[in-house]
């Protein structure tokens, strides 16, 4: 019996060996399939952005920087205005870029009923590094969880707090709160840079074209400017012990929807609204500075 024991364990310790290899070889192919994809990706970014239309991008340097060599840990997240469905990933096509570069680029939170309608795109969106997030689902959906993850490892987010696309030329819509909500959840605060575009609703506009409802590829020759805001830089613990002043009477004409107290700091419903408001009014108006620019 002593043997069997011996022998059945020696076996136990070959299958859990040839699992890891199973497991390093899966990983590897999975890693090998995003550089593909995102190296086409970003050629077709470089295609448009940088060659077939003209593009202009002020304080570039800024952006750059805080991709390629921002402190070890520190998670950025990038916000902008969302003027067409492929502000991601053209606005990462301009000259001098690493668009290409599977380690450096983004994560992106992106729409579900759009990017994952079916296996195929949800396989493609996901190797692309896209988080699904389902609109109206709140704040608190789980996919959330994992773009807090993404954070935790000092990765880089990108954002479109507005919610949706508008091709309308008007000032920074206010913001959802999804984005304020992960500032404030993150283990490690993220360094906040948020960009302003135009051009990209000309490039790819929603609306008819030809015989089709809008164009079927982006159009060439167009004008295209990107403006790199100032990181913005938020002291979470000073703004969470306002929020827990923040009394009930003050909001008391809101209605609760029963979210998660936030641990350790205690911070319950309504000072929680007050911390998202407060957050996402600082990051609309740094977006709406950058826009008069435009």
């Amino acid at each position: 019996m002593g043997c069997d024991r011996v022998g059945w364990g020696g076996e136990a310790m070959r299958w859990a060996k040839a699992a890891g290899r199973g497991e390093r070889r899966a990983d590897l192919g999975m890693r090998i399939a995003r550089a593909t994809l995102i190296g086409a990706v970003g050629a077709f970014a470089k295609a448009v952005t940088a060659v077939l239309n003209r593009t202009t991008v002020y304080n570039s340097e800024t952006l750059l920087r805080l991709v390629s060599s921002r402190p070890r840990g520190t998670p950025l997240l990038t916000v902008s205005n969302h003027m067409s469905t492929l502000d991601d990933p053209l606005m990462w096509g301009f000259k001098g870029f690493p668009t290409m570069d599977a380690r450096l680029q983004r994560w992106v939170l992106a729409a579900e009923d759009i990017c994952f309608k079916n296996s195929l795109l949800s396989y493609l969106f996901r190797l692309g590094k896209c988080i699904p997030i389902t609109r109206g689902a709140g704040i608190y959906q789980p996919h959330m969880n994992e773009a807090l993850q993404i954070l935790s490892r000092g990765e880089w987010l990108h954002s479109f707090p507005e919610g949706k696309v508008s091709q309308e030329r008007v000032p920074i819509r206010q913001l959802k709160w999804g984005t304020a909500s992960l500032i404030v959840r993150s283990p490690v605060t993220p360094i906040v840079l948020p960009i302003v575009h135009s051009g990209f609703d000309k490039v790819m506009p929603e609306k008819p074209f030809l015989f089709w409802k809008r164009p079927l590829l982006p159009l060439c020759n167009k004008e295209v400017r990107i403006i790199v805001g100032d990181p913005l830089h938020f002291d979470i613990h000073s703004l969470k012990q306002t929020a827990l002043s923040v009394s009930r009477k003050e909001n008391e004409k809101e209605e609760l929807r029963g979210w998660p107290t936030l641990h350790p700091d205690g911070l319950e419903e309504v000072p929680q609204r007050w911390l998202y408001s407060t957050i996402s009014h600082k990051i609309q108006c740094a977006m709406e500075r950058l826009r008069t620019r435009i």
